[in-house]
């Protein structure tokens, strides 16, 4: 069975004296399925939102109001180093081996954890970074300054120190500080969405690599944290007076695509939330859903971490309760992406040219994987096994034909010989009548 897990960090002080929650610890590795338990935990630790991030051997948690990333190693349940910046961190992300780090100045700090090659970006923001979201090919960062801009990941990691790190699009149709961001995992330009959420009591759907606003969404308060559906089909959106929201794009009053009746610049007033948290928990500062889309995880300030079932509806239930504020929830994949290395340590960042070393563990065969491991690895079936099943089924036709001209040549040999056999048989008996009657 497939185990589904995440990670929740919180920060400050207890809220109460319990002692059945280990002291100093501030991050809790907790699977889901199939029974929920806390399975590890990080201590001496407190990251503010937006400031977690995770991989398969690694933590990285950026610490409130400090400009210090605490890194720990999963697979030791300990801590490994503590990394220090020139500016306050205030967000990160996390895609493969590379950190993005939002600062305080506005500025983003790229560091490639197994070379320890550190790029800073000129201050194209002019307050702090707060939220980053990050796709294979594009990072998108939302400030307090109300921007939000794109980034291309390859120029932003190119090797030639004399290119200026500019933002591809800048998206600025908000009027208030960038509270969070969530982005599809599309590659395709004309499907690939992210959506935005401000204080200005708004959320923008937008396309970010044509910079387009596809549709914009009023809330009776501002939205606090939002989640995407893995297939980018639904918003869900936690607010400042503690409602969660649920919009559908493609629902029957389409909001997005073709069938949208709408004009993209009608604004859609967002009123019944489908769900509400408990007063003694306080509005969902963090939230996150499982790999299927079915299962919301949402973290609180009063230290409780809810789950809400989207199939039914229902009112959420209480999973844990972590005593003090939970300010981040980050989902690790059941099915993560096969990758040839992994980094066993992280390497320090050093800003500056130099020779860098890559430093990390082989973690595949040398010998050439086989097509049933290919098979049993890959998501839904692969693209050569269909093609080969296709060719099958019209392989039998080409086939049958080449089969029945073999058959028939077959048969008009066996005729050949048999034919051969009865004028054989003719003569023979032929001549023995010939004889008996000279005989006779």
């Amino acid at each position: 069975m497939l185990t589904e897990s995440y990670f929740a960090s919180v920060t400050g002080q207890p809220l109460a004296n319990n002692t059945a929650v280990s002291k100093d610890v501030g991050i809790y590795e907790h699977t889901l399925h199939p029974s929920h338990s806390t399975t590890n935990t990080f201590k001496k630790s407190s990251a503010p939102c937006n400031c977690l991030a995770v991989n398969d051997t690694h933590v990285f948690a950026a610490q409130e109001e400090k400009s210090t990333v605490h890194v720990y190693s999963r697979a030791k349940g300990n801590q490994e180093a503590v990394i220090t910046f020139p500016e306050r961190i205030q967000s990160v992300a996390l895609l493969d081996d590379v950190l993005f780090l939002g600062s305080q100045e506005g500025r983003l700090i790229i560091w490639e954890i197994c070379t320890g090659r550190q790029v800073t970006t000129p201050a194209c923001h002019v307050q702090a970074v707060t939220c980053i979201a990050a796709t294979p090919y594009h990072l998108l960062t939302g400030s307090d300054d109300a921007n939000v801009h794109v980034w291309s990941i390859p120029r932003l990691l190119e090797l030639d120190s004399t290119i200026e790190h500019e933002p591809q699009e800048t998206l600025s149709n908000h009027r208030a500080a960038i509270t969070s961001l969530a982005v599809g995992q599309s590659v395709n330009p004309d499907t690939n969405i992210c959506v935005s959420g401000s204080k200005d009591k708004s959320c923008i759907v937008w396309n970010y690599q044509l910079g387009v606003p596809l549709r914009t969404l009023l809330f009776p308060s501002f939205p606090l944290c939002l989640a995407l559906d893995p297939c980018a089909r639904a918003i869900y959106a936690s607010s400042e007076d503690g409602s969660l929201y649920a919009i559908d794009l493609f629902a029957e009053k389409a909001l997005l695509g073709p069938q949208s009746t709408e004009e993209s610049s009608t604004a859609v007033q967002v009123s019944s939330a489908f769900g509400a948290t408990p007063q003694d928990a306080g509005p969902a500062s963090c939230m996150a859903l499982n790999y299927d889309g079915t299962i919301l995880i949402s973290g609180h300030p009063q230290g409780q971490i809810l789950r809400w079932d989207l199939s039914s509806r229902a009112d959420s239930t209480e999973l844990s309760n972590l005593n003090a504020s939970v300010t981040n929830i980050v989902f690790v994949s059941p099915l993560p992406t096969s990758r040839p290395t992994k980094p066993v340590a992280v390497v320090k960042p050093f800003l500056g040219s130099r020779t860098y070393n890559f430093t990390a563990q082989l973690d595949s065969d040398m010998v050439e994987e086989t097509r049933f491991s290919k098979t049993l690895k890959s998501k839904g079936v692969p693209n050569d096994v269909l093609e080969q099943a296709i060719l099958a089924f019209q392989a039998p036709a080409q086939g049958s034909i080449h089969d029945q001209e073999v058959n028939s040549k077959e048969v008009e040999e066996l005729w050949e010989i048999i034919n051969e056999q009865r004028a054989l048989q003719k003569k023979t008996l032929q001549r023995y009548i010939e004889a008996k009657s000279a005989n006779a």
